[in-house]
């Protein structure tokens, strides 16, 4: 945990499930600025001089982003972009800097940052820009939670289960899985009747995109 006088906190009426902006800049003034924005909207944010005290300092389990200075003392703002998702940081990044250039907006947006703004900003602009990189990471969010419970759906399944349920989402009728498996068709059908009630799925397309979902390849029937 990075000590106090490294981050800065912004807090509102005590919330901690909430959206948090994160940013790093050595520059104070920066810092300050942003900051003060922020509060000015009823935002939380978090400010740190390094990307290291940023990596060190404990996240909220909140939709986030962070706001990163492309030059830092010491650092590359960009050089951590490209090892973000390596360090477990997968929210939004947007940059700022004092000394931007075509080629460097170029780089910093094919890489994945949601913006890139030349030092001074206009505070609209990234208010604007923080509001949607926050929507886009509670996006993110949800989508995760939700392949989450979808996999432990899918964990509770048995072998022959996940293999009804291949042959279900490549199309094929109970005969044809019957026949596949060597199985009666009635025992195909207690199997199927799991597999959809295990997967919460009430129907067969909804079935099909959660096996997407997972990545599970239909299985292809062998030739009759």
């Amino acid at each position: 945990m990075v000590a106090r006088s490294s981050a800065t906190s912004v807090a509102t009426d005590g919330e901690r499930k909430r959206c948090v902006v994160y940013i790093v800049d050595d520059d104070e003034s920066i810092r300050s600025v942003l900051i003060g924005l922020f509060r000015s909207v009823g935002l939380h944010a978090e400010t740190f001089e390094s990307v290291k005290d940023f990596l060190a300092f404990t996240k909220e389990d909140a939709p986030s982003c962070l706001i990163l200075d492309v030059r830092l003392r010491g650092e590359s703002g960009l050089a951590f972009q490209d090892e973000a998702h390596r360090c477990g940081v997968h929210m939004p990044i947007l940059f700022v800097t004092a000394y931007g250039d075509i080629e460097m907006t170029v780089r910093a947006m094919k890489a994945g940052a949601l913006d890139f703004f030349a030092k001074p900003f206009r505070d609209q602009d990234m208010l604007e820009a923080v509001a949607h990189a926050l929507k886009r990471d509670t996006e993110r969010r949800e989508s995760e939670h939700a392949l989450v419970a979808v996999r432990e759906l899918y964990d509770s399944l048995t072998h022959r289960e996940r293999e009804v349920m291949k042959l279900v989402v490549a199309g094929m009728l109970n005969k044809q899985i019957a026949y596949e498996l060597h199985l009666s068709e009635i025992t195909v059908k207690i199997h199927r009747a799991q597999v959809m009630q295990k997967m919460a799925s009430r129907s067969l397309p909804d079935l099909v995109r959660k096996a997407a979902a997972l990545e599970i390849r239909p299985r292809q029937p062998s030739l009759y």
